[in-house]
């Protein structure tokens, strides 16, 4: 008997207050399109797709094996592309963000895993199958990030969950 790939991609997972401050605001705004649940939402650093269970051992052990510094990320672009798909980008990219990215990039590329060639555009999604932007203002949010983790993405009867198989702190940032 076999058992089923997981599906499996890094990100940084949203901190719950951060969430719930974003699932607030979303409910405040007049949205079409399916809502992400706020303890699903993260920004992806690498979507490795399906996987066998095997892997997550090497996958947690190159996680560990990284040192990328802690930053503060700033959503402040609402934006929508043509899939439908509505999120929150950062004006301006954390230099530490863009570091981690191609540290695991090329862990993993070393590694053997298969990646997506597009480039990184760091976004947190809000609701799939959005149909137009909505008529408000880009809101602000900071989010501390001091941590990535390693997430399987899993049907449910209740729709996608994604559950934390791994998690590994960022360096704190030095003091200025």
């Amino acid at each position: 008997m076999t058992t089923p790939p997981l599906r499996l991609f890094f990100a940084l997972p949203c901190p719950a207050q951060l969430a719930g401050d974003i699932a607030a605001w979303r409910a405040g705004v007049a949205l079409e399109g399916k809502p992400v649940a706020p303890e699903n939402l993260h920004l992806t650093l690498a979507f490795l797709g399906a996987q066998p269970r095997g892997q997550i051992e090497p996958l947690a052990a190159l996680a560990a094996s990284l040192t990328p510094a802690s930053f503060i990320l700033r959503l402040d672009r609402l934006a929508r592309w043509k899939n439908g798909l509505l999120h929150l980008a950062p004006g301006t990219l954390p230099p530490e963000l863009v570091d981690l990215e191609r540290q695991l990039r090329q862990r993993l590329l070393a590694a053997g895993f298969s990646l997506e060639s597009r480039a990184f555009k760091p976004h947190l999604t809000l609701a799939r199958h959005c149909t137009k932007l909505p008529g408000t203002p880009s809101p602000t949010f900071d989010w501390p990030a001091s941590e990535f983790a390693l997430f399987v993405s899993e049907n449910t009867a209740k729709g996608t969950r994604y559950r934390v198989l791994g998690q590994w702190p960022l360096r704190p940032q030095a003091p200025t």
